[in-house]
């Protein structure tokens, strides 16, 4: 399968607060094109997300450093967001629904399906976010990792909590009826004529007084299966065959 970067409506945003290092922010585009996401916003950042050591460490995702936009305060940056999930190492007393990152994902894709548009909070390299940005916050995500040892650098954060939103959608997708380009009226009227052409030249209908009715019955079987473009020229290859046809070539 073919990914591609999925449009603004259908993945979450990621927001930095006060990201720290060119080099992080670089290496968080690269993190953001791995699991396909692809609106980046950065809250007050230290260096310039577009110097060249930025754009060297997002390794092919420059194209998102290009399209990031920059705010001066996390409330701008959300101001046309629904739904606010923060990340945080850390819970500090703060009465907001605590979500591991699979669980996290599944309510993500989830308001996404409603037409809401949601945000990923990350903090700073060093201190992670603060109470005045979790406050801001729907919800609280936790990556449940090792307890003796659960550092995480800015890019590594966003790379598994930006891959178990994609798997997650991976699952909803998979989870949906492939979608194909049913056969026309023409297309299938078409075929119809064609078929029974074919019938007529093998005197498939021997009894002229019910020749009618037999074409109406044979109608009935295509109609009634909702026959998609490719599944016709399918049949029309199988006809030709049987007729003695050469193959076509390709």
């Amino acid at each position: 399968m073919k990914y591609k970067i999925f449009s603004n409506s259908r993945a979450p945003i990621v927001i930095l607060v006060r990201p720290q290092l060119a080099e992080n922010m670089g290496m968080v585009a690269r993190s953001m094109m791995n699991c396909c996401l692809s609106e980046l916003r950065l809250v007050s950042p230290r260096e310039d997300h577009l110097s060249k050591s930025a754009v060297s460490a997002s390794s092919g995702a420059q194209v998102i450093l290009e399209q990031a936009k920059v705010y001066s305060s996390l409330d701008e940056a959300i101001a046309d967001v629904h739904y606010v999930v923060a990340t945080t190492a850390r819970l500090r007393g703060i009465n907001k629904p605590v979500y591991p990152t699979e669980k996290a994902s599944q309510i993500v894709n989830g308001k996404i399906s409603q037409g809401r548009k949601v945000a990923l909070i990350f903090g700073p390299e060093r201190t992670g976010l603060e109470n005045d940005d979790l406050i801001m916050a729907d919800a609280l995500l936790t990556i449940p990792l090792n307890p003796v040892h659960s550092s995480l650098n800015l890019a590594q954060a966003v790379l598994l909590v930006g891959w178990s939103w994609w798997q997650e959608n991976l699952k909803k997708e998979k989870s949906l009826p492939q979608k194909q380009e049913l056969a026309s009226k023409k297309e299938l009227t078409l075929f119809l004529n064609f078929l029974v052409e074919h019938l007529e030249n093998k005197n498939y209908f021997v009894w002229k007084d019910k020749k009618e009715r037999m074409k109406q019955n044979l109608k009935n079987i295509f109609t009634k299966s909702a026959l998609s473009s490719a599944e016709i020229k399918t049949l029309y290859r199988v006809i030709k065959r049987l007729s003695g046809e050469p193959k076509e070539k390709n």
